[in-house]
């Protein structure tokens, strides 16, 4: 693999429940069709409007248990409204951690996350409209649906062209180190991993647990290419046609350790 490029895509208008959102980035391309061996990094943010995954917290309302978690524990800045927590509560399976207005949540996708990833920026264009945003409710099925959606409108099977593999990212913490990388939550179209175990390295070592999450650092170098308020939820890269396949693939469920496998727990 000689070189890597991705570029964030301009043109795609606020994204709204319904919306055909293969088609919106379809016409934000137009001039520059999509070839084979790209893939389409799209900011969950945009699949979830498109499927209506949002909640308008005047809808919502708060358990006890919801009341005590946003108290914050007497810490006026850790305080939360109760109805976002509720909203998160909804969203996990499991509650893992509570400290400093945050929840470290297992969602029923079994990501492990902040906040069971529910967020209120770029919720709404309406300021008013205290609404928070989910995770889609199936990602690794949205990011099948949105490609099977783009190969009919491109007729690019009809071509014996591949379609684009289409990836699904947010926004996550990292154990131990700042910031946050964006990671992969619904993949079609490209191997997730790429395990080189039982290979051996340029000094004829074999390699024990190198097993690169190639989906992962995807979305991250994505993530680099779009800024956070430029409304540009999609993101085409170039240069990793040898991990993009015709089959959709394990989709990024295969990125997810089994509980049994999780030393932190």
């Amino acid at each position: 693999m000689a070189s890597l490029s991705a570029r964030a895509l301009a043109g795609i208008p606020e994204v709204r429940p319904g919306d055909d959102l293969a088609a919106l980035i379809l016409d934000a391309v137009d001039g520059a069709p999509l070839r084979d061996g790209q893939v389409l990094a799209i900011a969950h943010t945009a699949v979830s409007k498109a499927e209506g995954a949002l909640v308008k917290l005047s809808d919502v309302i708060a358990s006890p248990r919801a009341h005590e978690l946003a108290s914050g524990n007497g810490d006026a800045a850790a305080a939360r409204d109760p109805r976002v927590v509720q909203v998160v509560l909804d969203q996990s399976a499991e509650v893992l951690r509570a400290s400093r207005g945050v929840l470290i949540c297992r969602t029923h996708h079994g990501f492990v996350c902040a906040n069971a990833g529910v967020d209120a920026s770029n919720a709404s264009a309406d300021a008013d409209a205290q609404t928070v945003i989910l995770l889609p409710r199936d990602p690794d099925g949205s990011a099948r649906n949105i490609r099977a959606r783009l190969r009919a409108l491109t007729g690019m099977s009809a071509r014996g062209q591949t379609a684009p593999a289409v990836l699904i990212s947010d926004s996550f913490g990292r154990a131990w180190r700042h910031g946050q990388v964006d990671v992969t939550i619904g993949l079609a179209g490209m191997q997730p991993l790429d395990d080189w175990r039982g290979r051996t390295d340029a000094s004829g070592m074999e390699l024990r647990a190198t097993w690169l999450a190639i989906a992962d650092a995807a979305a991250g170098a994505a993530d680099l290419a779009r800024a956070k308020d430029s409304r540009e939820p999609v993101v085409i890269i170039d240069g990793l046609e040898r991990f993009i396949d015709e089959d959709d693939g394990p989709g990024a469920r295969a990125l997810l350790r089994p509980l049994q496998e999780d030393l932190f727990r």
